[in-house]
């Protein structure tokens, strides 16, 4: 059984590879500079991982987990209106680019542009983690549909990888830029477009339920 000392230690590892890839890119990333960030020595790190890659998908997993509870936890995600929920989604990611770079842009998508030929099963981790992320999004983008757009024919999940698309590549001229004035302006652009998707509120379908 780990012992709270060795979680802690997991922990300060995982969270240090997380923001030392994010800030330099998973190929540049050595195991002595996860070490360091997080303050544990070479034998701690090798105790708990075996390689760097297997840090990597552990780190990964690590994100997922954490963002699915930040996303759960944010208040637009109560709302009981599906609509609202898709526009609070943008109006929540667009609140995190007050932040420093290196802690709103995204690890998988970070990683994966450097591994996606390299590195197979990290890319098939990062593909999972950003495809659950979509599937949490098409649930409410169906749903919002049902009501607002019945008769489109556009598909809910396409609608999802495409706000992603959009925050992914915000998220690289961001760093390209070092500023996120443009990820401010695209996440406008983006909620523009949706609203020609699902139409405004008042244009609500009785469904009869």
């Amino acid at each position: 059984m780990a012992t709270p000392r060795s979680i802690a230690t997991r922990t300060r590892l995982l969270e240090a590879a997380r923001d030392v890839i994010r800030a330099q890119g998973y190929a540049a990333t050595t195991v002595d500079d996860i070490c360091a960030a997080a303050g544990v020595t070479k034998g701690s790190f090798f105790h708990h991982f075996p390689s760097k890659d297997q840090l990597g998908l552990a780190a990964i997993a690590r994100f997922n987990e954490t963002a699915a509870a930040m996303f759960g936890a944010a208040p637009y995600s109560a709302n009981p209106d599906p609509r609202d929920r898709v526009f609070g989604y943008l109006g929540f990611r667009a609140s995190l680019l007050t932040r420093d770079i290196v802690q709103f842009t995204c690890l998988l998508g970070t990683m994966v542009q450097e591994i996606h030929v390299t590195h197979p099963d990290l890319r098939a981790a990062c593909e999972q983690g950003m495809s659950e992320h979509v599937a949490e999004l098409t649930r409410d983008i169906e749903a919002a549909k049902r009501l607002y757009a019945p008769d489109a024919s556009w598909s809910a999940e396409s609608v999802g990888y495409f706000m992603q698309s959009v925050l992914q590549g915000a998220f690289i001229f961001t760093k390209a830029k070092q500023d996120p004035a443009v990820a401010v302006e695209s996440l406008g652009h983006l909620r523009r477009y949706l609203e020609t998707l699902l139409g405004r509120p008042d244009n609500r379908k009785e469904t009869g339920s």
